[in-house]
């Protein structure tokens, strides 16, 4: 992808090559040390010949991206986009939430400020945009019967807990992005996106495959 690269990281006294991710708030970094920046911790970025230097609230680290990149990713933290924007939620579009509970309701205050046609646990025919949060295998079930009701170029996006996340259910298996991949794929659907939903969450976005849709050549 290209918001993960290998490079070189000088972190205070550390130094070590590994590769380093930029998710929507934070940038990892795994060699044979690792680092998380939350961008709010980061006091300023620059680009130094072809270095991207972060000076943050623990020091000042240093990633060895090459000027393009370094400056892209500079950009990007300091001008990040809104998760709306990178979830592609168009002005006016209808919108399904599916097991989204009172503890989203930031992401649906959100979703509200950029259209105000969304429904609950109801995908109607003219639902653009399908937003499903699942925590187990057998919320994961869901996907197959929902994609059945996918139209043209709706997209489904799959709210799933990030592998380090410590929310979840006390006793229930933890699902993977395996688990997501899979499901989608034998719901007939294609995966073509993936973002940082939050702290603790991952989004991936499936679509019905061009040459399937209804009324579209191939």
């Amino acid at each position: 992808m290209g918001n993960e690269q290998k490079c070189r990281v000088r972190f205070g006294k550390q130094e070590s090559d590994g590769k380093a991710l930029l998710e929507t708030n934070e940038i990892l970094f795994r060699g044979e040390f690792r680092v998380k920046i939350p961008f709010a911790k980061i006091r300023s970025a620059k680009v130094v010949n072809g270095d991207l230097h972060l000076r943050t609230t623990e020091g000042e680290a240093i990633f060895e991206l090459g000027t393009a990149v370094a400056e892209k990713w500079r950009e990007k933290i300091l001008h990040p986009k809104s998760r709306i924007e990178k979830l592609g939620v168009k002005a006016d579009a209808r919108v399904a939430l599916m097991g989204f509970g009172k503890i989203d309701g930031d992401f649906l205050d959100e979703l509200k400020e950029r259209t105000g046609r969304v429904t609950r646990d109801e995908v109607q025919a003219d639902t653009e945009w399908i937003f499903l949060k699942v925590e187990t295998q057998k919320e994961i079930a869901q996907i197959s019967r929902i994609s059945k009701k996918m139209r043209g170029a709706t997209a489904l996006w799959i709210v799933f807990p990030k592998k380090n996340s410590k929310d979840g259910l006390e006793g229930v298996p933890k699902i993977t992005e395996g688990d997501i991949f899979t499901a989608g794929r034998a719901a007939g659907l294609t995966d073509v996106k993936v973002v940082g939903f939050s702290a603790t969450h991952t989004a991936l976005k499936f679509v019905i495959p061009v040459a399937k849709r209804v009324g579209e050549m191939a």
